[in-house]
């Protein structure tokens, strides 16, 4: 989960520097589009994967809601700053460690609803929602910030039974699939820059989310997503440093509760292994 923010925060900040000249829903359906080029290596496997009816409708659902999610996200990215994209973008993680622990049986230590209190509160610091303006890119991340949370719940789910280069392939070609029919209305030419661009998109988002797939099959929704909130740290950084976004104390403040969450859920799980012996028939597992 520490790499997967890292490549998303790449992604973020090619988005950003592109801008909003191309429709959101085309610049997302290119994105896709090219990143189904590093699915190649996938091929064979999603050829010779064995899937039943339900698990090819999680596919479908997944990559409708997942397509919705996309075209929110790239008109949030070219309207307001990276921090406060990122910052809403916590929402997401907030209802998929309730969602698991509703719909997956996931439990919910006291350390983990801490954290999750912790880093909601955070980013609530950083956009002081009441005490300034509610812009059509808030709105936008608002809404992505649910649909995103159920395409990670089924994820979860369907990473627990197909293997991770299956899950992404899948979800590149269902969301391609999907963006479609909003990007040819609205298409206008790409410059060569901004396809290049998208490439760049294509590629770490595309490594991201086959990261995150490990670590989604590897570990509870409720102990991966945490991690995510150290994106805010290099948003805010990365929208000081190369696009002039001013910082101001309420970033700095809601930074620091979220890395707090952050270290004490990841100091807490470290702990708790160590102080784990399992059973002679269970090493093996």
């Amino acid at each position: 989960m520490f790499v997967t923010g890292f490549f998303f925060i790449l992604v973020t900040a090619l988005v950003k520097y592109m801008g909003p000249r191309l429709p959101a829903a085309e610049a997302a359906f290119l994105r896709y589009a090219i990143g189904l080029v590093f699915l190649l290596p996938a091929l064979g496997a999603m050829r010779s994967a064995q899937l039943n009816r339900r698990q090819w409708s999680l596919f479908g659902l997944r990559g409708v809601l997942h397509a919705f999610g996309v075209i929110l996200w790239f008109f949030a990215m070219t309207r307001i700053p990276i921090a406060e994209v990122t910052a809403m973008n916590y929402l997401a993680p907030i209802y998929v460690t309730i969602g698991a622990a509703v719909f997956l049986g996931e439990k919910l230590a006291l350390r983990r609803i801490i954290a999750v209190i912790m880093g909601l509160l955070g980013a609530a610091i950083i956009l002081r929602p009441g005490f300034r303006e509610v812009s059509t890119g808030h709105l936008a991340m608002l809404i992505a910030a649910v649909v995103f949370a159920g395409s990670y719940l089924l994820a979860k789910i369907l990473a627990d039974e197909v293997r991770p280069a299956i899950v992404v392939g899948m979800l590149s070609i269902f969301v391609t699939i999907g963006l479609a029919p909003f990007a040819l209305p609205v298409w206008i030419q790409p410059t060569g820059m901004e396809l290049l661009l998208l490439t760049g998109v294509a590629f770490f988002a595309t490594a991201g989310h086959y990261t995150m797939t490990l670590a989604l099959a590897a570990a509870p929704v409720t102990v991966t997503q945490p991690i995510t909130f150290l994106q805010l740290i290099w948003a805010t950084a990365l929208g000081a440093v190369f696009f002039a976004e001013p910082l101001d104390v309420w970033v700095i403040l809601g930074g620091s509760i979220i890395l707090g969450s952050v270290v004490f859920i990841t100091w807490r799980e470290a702990i708790l292994k160590r102080q784990i012996t399992p059973i002679s028939n269970a090493t093996k597992v």
